[in-house]
């Protein structure tokens, strides 16, 4: 079986698969589109629901709408009144999610148009969903997905371009120019992994020690700041929070504990400034405090980690998760956690929270 650190180093190779693809697996689907619709509704869970708020920036930026991000259970029981010009996105990468199977039925019944995003078109999600978007890549082995949660980013993002160019949002040149940005990402992404790599071997005794890990991120980072809350829960089993920059300075920066570590994910964007700011608190209350940046060209304290690759902050979550990742990966090792095995096999037989 595959691991974690393996299914990283493969992203480069996926993505490019997709990005030669995608016209067969979404343009083709676009005339299934209610041309009426004014907003996209995301209905995703744990990683799928990071990767989601990972590209829901540039989805939001490129499409001039609202886009907004449920989760299936709470939408599916609570949340009952969906318009009719809502365009339903469900996400789920095994396709066996209890909550979004139930969703997606729902949404169907009450004459919503539905397009799930999946790897297993065979899936329980597969079948039921009217309209079936293939992700592009094979079923990740590893049940701690990693390629799967980066490749959901791309793909969002180029649905988003190709409904915006359907819609007169963005025009071919837009369209062309916006497809080289991404595929120069895809180029670089070997070195940054190589980088990333270096990093966490650099660092990974320091943060064997760790009690507790926080990641703050804003704007497309706010989804790798969750990723990063969930793997590290997931598979270093340990204390882990994941906020947003103005959320975590409106309350958790009070739960502040010496010897915390915490990880900024700084896009280089619109909120570096701020960014800065809580960098300059933190530095003065906590002793290991890291940055990951996207270039190359800022200025690196020796924990921080420059990924060099300078581009467009709306598309850095593709990349950006790609040492938090690792970082959990080893960690895992190093505490000898074994990831091909569930800690508890009964959950699932108990919970039904697969299909």
């Amino acid at each position: 079986m595959k691991s974690i650190e393996d299914y990283v180093h493969l992203e480069p190779k996926y993505y490019e698969a997709v990005l030669q693809n995608y016209s067969d697996l979404f343009s083709n689907k676009m005339t299934q589109l209610n041309k009426n619709f004014d907003n996209i509704v995301i209905y995703a869970t744990g990683s799928s629901s990071n990767a989601a708020y990972g590209a829901l920036p540039f989805m939001s930026n490129i499409l001039k709408m609202p886009v907004k991000i449920e989760e299936p259970s709470i939408a599916e029981n609570y949340l009952l009144h969906v318009s009719q010009n809502s365009l339903c996105i469900a996400i789920s990468q095994g396709g066996h999610s209890y909550s979004v199977v139930k969703i997606i039925q729902r949404l169907q019944d009450a004459g919503n148009t539905v397009f799930a995003l999946t790897s297993e078109l065979d899936s329980p999600v597969g079948k039921v969903c009217h309209h079936v978007l293939d992700m592009g890549m094979p079923i990740e082995e590893m049940p701690y997905v990693s390629a799967g949660y980066s490749v959901e980013i791309l793909d969002l993002m180029l649905l988003a371009m190709l409904i915006a160019q359907k819609t007169g949002k963005i025009s071919f040149v837009e369209f062309t120019k916006l497809l080289s940005e991404i595929k120069n990402i895809v180029l670089k992404m070997p070195e940054a992994i190589n980088s990333a790599s270096n990093w966490v071997e650099n660092n990974i005794s320091k943060f064997t020690t760790a009690k507790r890990l926080v990641f703050i991120g804003y704007g497309a980072t706010y989804g790798v700041s969750r990723e990063g809350e969930t793997k590290t829960t997931e598979a270093v089993r340990i204390n882990s929070w994941g906020k947003e920059l103005e959320e975590y300075m409106h309350g958790p920066y009070l739960g502040l504990n010496a010897d915390d570590f915490i990880i900024c994910l700084d896009p280089m964007g619109k909120l570096h400034d701020r960014m800065d700011l809580l960098k300059r608190f933190l530095n003065k209350h906590v002793k290991n405090v890291y940055t990951i940046y996207p270039g190359k060209d800022q200025s690196e304290a020796a924990n921080d980690l420059s990924l060099g690759i300078t581009t467009n902050e709306l598309l850095t979550s593709l990349f950006m998760t790609v040492p938090i990742h690792l970082l959990a990966y080893k960690l895992s090792q190093v505490k000898k956690i074994d990831l091909q095995h569930s800690a508890y096999p009964d959950f699932d037989q108990i919970t039904a929270s697969k299909i």
